[in-house]
């Protein structure tokens, strides 16, 4: 599997607080990206897979509407997790 413990715990670690910390903003949208990034992969290689294209749609979206509340909250910490995930520009 492409996503198990031990990752989820390596991005929380890495954009969270900490390895358990699930509900930072930071870290839900690091995840995202990760798991955007994969289901990107997939639909290169399978054109017609209809049901993983919306499923990627639908996470961009909640990554877009979690970008969209920190960006809100606190600019300085979205402009830094936009700038390490490399989103923009």
């Amino acid at each position: 599997m492409y996503l198990d413990k031990a990752k989820k715990e390596e991005i929380f670690g890495q954009y969270g607080k900490s390895n358990t910390d699930t509900g930072s903003p930071e870290s839900q949208i690091a995840l995202f990206s990760y798991r955007i990034s994969h289901l990107t992969e997939h639909l290169k290689k399978n054109r017609k897979d209809h049901t993983t294209e919306r499923s990627l749609m639908k996470m961009v979206g909640k990554r877009r509407a979690l970008l969209d509340y920190l960006k809100d909250r606190d600019i300085e910490r979205y402009r830094a997790i936009v700038k390490t995930l490399g989103l923009r520009r």
